[in-house]
């Protein structure tokens, strides 16, 4: 017969693992569930909100802030942090306008070419910024906290000095306007852009040994090092990485205003670090999902839409996305002490 006591840990430790898979699907469920109720209450409150042209702007809006909220969701995952990722959208928008207008005059019969070196112009500015923290984070040991401060004020200080503050137009139609508005099914092509980008980047997180070793450097990175794991090369891919995406998000938002901006994307910075928390990314690393992260962005969006709808001042929708990021870490603290239980 089995002994009773001998049982006794076997039923707890059955307990915990079922308690630990309702919280893992009650935070995976609570997130759509909110979404959909925000969606239903802004439908009676505004019916304009429900109009599709309306809810595919609400789509192009997230998927800028798609983009960079992943890129700030790979720093946070490995224990890091990125203050710059608003100032690299500022200075990718300017260096692809300045780009393209010089290669406008190089090659005024050939916009595919202008098009393309001036976005890897910008991404390569972008990247550049990555590298930095990245190297600063990984050989120098300093804080990230401190060292993304120190790139947001370089990065924006720059974009800031090209422009003299004034906006960089002269670029190619087939960027500003024919790749703005192309559309497929009446549907902007950004959000497909963004739909197979994440895809890979999910892909990347859960079927490579990349996305293993960052989750395996924010759960524990003494451990990672112990088992073969080049830290510091993987943290400074992932800051590039981070960087890379932020750029993108400045390239995207160029063709779409049509200009370069140094003060674009300026509030990016607080919503991407909103995004991924909302969406389950914990601050303490280790932790961090992308489809979550897509669902904060959106979620954001929404809230901004909704706001705009109502018409609220556009000054006091950042106090409300402060309220959110607030709510949304105390609520991932009150999670965390209570898994520790």
């Amino acid at each position: 017969m089995t002994d009773p006591g001998n049982a006794i840990p076997e039923i707890q430790g059955a307990a915990g693992g079922i308690r630990q898979s309702l919280q893992r699907i009650l935070a995976i469920g609570l997130l759509p569930l909110l979404i959909v109720t925000l969606c239903v209450v802004l439908g009676f409150l505004e019916p304009k909100f429900l109009r599709i042209g309306n809810l595919i702007n609400v789509l192009r809006n997230a998927s800028f802030l798609m983009l960079i909220a992943c890129g700030q969701m790979l720093v946070l995952i490995i224990g890091g942090f990125d203050l710059a990722v608003g100032a690299v959208v500022a200075l990718a928008s300017v260096t692809t306008a300045l780009s393209m207008g010089v290669l406008l005059g190089v090659f005024p019969e050939s916009p595919l070419l202008v098009t393309l070196l001036g976005a890897g112009a910008g991404l390569a500015a972008g990247a550049a910024v990555g590298l930095l923290n990245g190297l600063v984070v990984a050989r120098m040991k300093v804080n990230p906290f401190m060292v993304t401060l120190g790139t947001l004020s370089i990065a924006s200080g720059l974009a800031l000095y090209l422009t003299q503050g004034v906006p960089i137009y002269g670029m190619p139609d087939l960027f500003t306007h024919d790749f703005e508005r192309l559309r497929v099914f009446n549907v902007p092509v950004i959000i497909y852009f963004t739909a197979i980008l994440l895809a890979v980047l999910w892909w990347v997180m859960n079927q490579t040994r990349y996305g293993r070793y960052v989750y395996a450097i924010g759960s524990n990175e003494h451990a990672a090092r112990v088992s073969g794991v080049r830290v510091a090369f993987m943290v400074v891919v992932t800051y590039t990485l981070c960087s890379l995406l932020a750029a993108l998000t400045g390239v995207l938002l160029t063709a779409r205003v049509g200009s370069g901006e140094a003060t674009l994307g300026s509030t990016l910075m607080m919503e991407s670090i909103a995004a991924a928390v909302i969406g389950g990314v914990s601050l303490r690393g280790g932790v961090g999902r992308v489809e979550m992260v897509a669902l904060g962005a959106l979620f954001l969006a929404l809230i901004s839409n909704a706001l705009n709808l109502l018409r609220v001042d556009s000054k006091l929708q950042t106090i409300v996305v402060g309220v959110i990021i607030i709510l949304a870490v105390g609520i991932e603290r009150f999670q965390t002490r209570k898994g520790k239980r």
